[in-house]
């Protein structure tokens, strides 16, 4: 199973994968004129836009579902793996990714706003939607919403699980049989409850352990605050081959770098739509300014602070896949327990105990978003089948729950590899996809700007911007045109 998945992967994370994300990333940065520089107090300030909704969840609601995908193993476990295979200059690529990702997230999750609908009473969005109505290929529509519903639904549940069964089996010494039950269990209680538990369990879970995990590093970096330079300076000299250590590592630094940067921040890959395609918004390009902005959060903020960790600590190992180990001085120790030594060596006894339960929340999380976003693709089918019976929900439960329990008793090897599967399989789609409907997308933004520039609160008015089959906010517009109608009735009589 594991050289299966392996060679498959050798196929799919080719270099031309790799620089695509780079590459296209660059290109929305250019056309988009650094929308991610020029409007980040927009962004700042729209990531916390509460209120109510009826169908959906607000700004803050999704930014936190999305960021409760986004923080997780990925930037706990995913950048030890990076600096594991490619060394600390793989950091500097998971910050490059990161900036030049802001733009594309900018793109995809203005182009989910754009082409939502409402589906059983609630707002749904995300790649098949916009595959569907913006590239008008419905039979493309369902190949994705499949390949996302397998990927959300069986590949990537067992590597969150995994990360948790590993780090409470060695702070603990929880069986991972044990651990995996429990999360179940946890699992089944909240995705049974529907769409607003799940918004309302990441909207009070994600601040608290986000918060939690950020001042530990905080008292982690300040009893080796003057480390801090030397660790920033290895970074960078790593990245492009000028540290005499870690020489000849510069292609591994990219490679990890921007793939594990993906995967900590979820950029181009389309995994990061769903959550977005239930906020409620007056204009795609609000909800897309608050994405952008979750990337920032996710990279700088959390990766940067468990890198530093990590090697101001010197709890890592770099050992590039097909080479000799260019330091081993862990033994086999897995990457995913590198952020855990590191706490410990300067809080002996609490690190290991605080990154367990850390982790378990993070990891928990995101299994919650994962539900979400195949529930989401499982809609989407069921409305083209035309299936009403709530029956396919209830299997897609029992299957993740399954998936969740295998990841958590499997080796971390063989659930990483399932992992970039998926990944990797999701990226080729939604690159391609997304690099199609550019136009739209920065039709949506020119209008944001025109009326910010007129001094409005902007609202969405496809036939303006010259848009079709942008059936919710056709309805939306005209409803809200009608009722301000009234409204200026009511006023004059």
């Amino acid at each position: 199973m594991e050289e299966l998945v392996s060679w498959l992967n050798g196929y799919v994370w080719s270099p031309i994968l790799v620089y695509a994300f780079l590459g296209l990333g660059l290109l929305y940065t250019i056309l988009t004129r650094f929308v991610q520089v020029r409007y980040l107090k927009d962004m700042i300030k729209l990531s916390f836009d509460g209120g109510d909704s009826k169908a959906g969840v607000n700004s803050f609601q999704a930014l936190m579902m999305s960021l409760g995908s986004r923080i997780g193993t990925g930037n706990v476990a995913g950048v030890a793996t990076a600096i594991a295979l490619g060394g600390p200059g793989a950091v500097f690529w998971m910050w490059l990714t990161a900036f030049l990702g802001s733009a594309t997230s900018f793109i995809e999750i203005t182009l989910t706003q754009v082409y939502k609908r409402k589906i059983d009473g609630e707002y749904r969005g995300g790649t098949p939607f916009y595959i569907e109505k913006g590239l008008k290929l419905k039979r493309f529509a369902v190949v994705s919403a499949i390949l996302l519903l397998i990927v959300m639904g069986v590949l990537w549940p067992g590597v969150q699980t995994n990360t948790i069964a590993l780090t409470m089996n060695d702070a603990f010494g929880i069986s991972p049989a044990i651990t995996g039950i429990l999360i179940v269990t946890l699992l089944g209680a909240i995705i049974f409850g529907g769409v607003k538990r799940i918004a309302k369990s990441a909207e009070i879970i994600v601040p608290f352990m986000a918060l939690g995990y950020i001042i530990v590093c905080l008292i982690t970096l300040s009893f080796n605050f003057s480390q801090i330079p030397g660790a920033i300076s290895l970074i960078f000299t790593s990245a492009f081959d000028l540290n005499a250590t870690f020489g000849g590592l510069m292609g591994s630094a990219i490679a990890w770098g921007v793939q594990r940067g993906v995967y900590a921040n979820g950029a181009g890959i389309g995994s990061e739509t769903f959550e977005s395609g239930a906020a409620e918004v007056s204009h795609p390009a609000k909800q897309g300014l608050v994405q952008a902005f979750s990337v920032y959060i996710d990279t700088y903020l959390i990766c940067t602070a468990t890198a530093c960790m990590i090697l101001i600590t010197g709890m890592y190992d770099v050992k590039p896949e097909g080479m000799e180990p260019v330091t081993n001085n862990l033994g086999n120790v897995e990457p995913s327990l590198y952020t855990q030594l590191a706490v410990d060596s300067v809080l002996p006894g609490f690190g290991a105990a605080f990154l367990a339960i850390a982790l378990f929340f993070f990891c928990f999380t995101t299994l919650l978003s994962y539900y979400y976003k195949a529930e989401t693709n499982l809609a989407f089918l069921r409305q083209k089948l035309g299936i009403k019976s709530m029956w396919p929900n209830h299997i897609l439960k029992i299957i993740l729950m399954s998936a969740a329990f295998y990841g958590s008793i499997k080796t971390a090897a063989v659930v990483w590899a399932m992992g970039d599967l998926g990944l990797g399989a999701l990226a080729w789609v939604n690159l391609t996809v997304i690099l199609f409907l550019t136009k739209p997308a920065l039709k949506v933004l020119k209008d944001y700007e025109r009326q910010k520039k007129e001094g409005k609160d902007p609202v969405f008015d496809p036939a303006k911007v010259g848009i079709s089959d942008a059936e919710f906010w056709e309805k939306e517009y005209r409803q809200t045109e009608y009722l301000e109608q009234e409204e200026r009735r009511t006023i004059s009589s």
